[in-house]
C-alpha cells in the first residue's frame, strides 16, 4: 500500500466507504460505473490512464468478509467482481502474470467450469484466465498422459472422467472440475459487496 494511502487512513479514519463505482472485468480491466452504469447494470468505462491504474494495483486488498476494494486515501472503494479478485495473463519470461502486475512463478490446481472457463490457484490467489490466453494453457492439457482432442476435453468437462493434468513450467498441475456459481463461496469472496446493515 502506498505511504500516502497509509497517512489519509490515519488523518481521516471515518470516511465512508463506497460500493459500486468500480469494477474488474473478466479481462483484468478496471472499469468505472458511475451512476448511469450502475442504474443500466452495464459495466461501465475501462480505466486507461496507467498512473491511475498502477494506484488502484498497488492499493488493492480484501477485509475479512471476502470483499475486494481499491484503498483511495481515507477511503475504501469496493469492487465489484465479474469473475475472480484477480485475473491472470500468459506471459512468456513469467508464465503467468496478474492483473496488477504481480507474476505468479507456479500454480498449484487448474480448475475449468461448466463452460470451460479457466481458473488458476496459488496459494491463496485465486485468478480466472484471461479468455483471450486460456488457448495456451489447454496446449499444456494431458489426460490419462495423452494431449485430449477438443472431443475428449468435452466429455471431461461433462463427467469428470479420467486424470487430466496441466504440464506448466515444468509442474504437473492437477485439473479439477468446478461450477462457477460455487467459486466464491469456495474461495471466500463477494462478487458484488454490499454494505452492512450496520454501516
Amino acid at each position: 500500500m502506498d505511504d500516502i494511502v497509509k497517512q489519509a487512513m490515519a488523518k481521516w479514519p471515518n470516511v465512508p466507504h463506497c460500493y459500486g463505482w468500480l469494477a474488474l472485468d473478466a479481462r483484468g480491466n478496471w472499469r468505472m460505473r458511475d451512476e448511469a452504469a450502475q442504474q443500466a447494470d452495464s459495466a461501465g468505462d475501462k480505466l486507461n490512464n496507467a498512473t491511475l491504474v498502477g494506484f488502484i494495483n498497488r492499493n488493492y486488498a480484501h477485509d475479512d468478509a471476502g470483499r475486494w476494494y481499491f484503498q483511495n486515501g481515507p477511503q475504501r472503494v469496493y469492487v465489484n467482481l465479474e469473475a475472480t479478485p484477480y485475473v491472470a495473463r500468459t506471459d512468456p519470461a513469467q508464465g503467468l502474470v496478474l492483473q496488477t502486475g504481480a507474476p505468479l512463478a507456479s500454480i498449484e490446481r487448474l480448475y475449468l467450469t461448466e463452460v470451460g472457463v479457466a481458473i488458476v490457484q496459488a496459494g491463496e490467489i485465486v485468478a480466472q484466465v484471461d479468455d483471450r490466453d486460456v488457448a495456451q494453457l489447454f496446449e499444456a492439457l494431458e489426460l490419462n498422459g495423452q494431449a485430449p482432442g477438443d472431443e475428449a476435453l468435452l466429455r471431461w468437462l461433462d463427467d469428470g472422467a479420467g486424470a487430466l493434468i496441466l504440464r506448466w513450467r515444468g509442474q504437473a498441475v492437477p485439473v479439477e472440475r468446478i461450477e462457477r456459481d460455487t467459486l466464491p463461496e469456495r474461495f471466500g469472496f463477494v462478487r458484488t459487496p454490499a454494505p452492512p446493515a450496520q454501516e
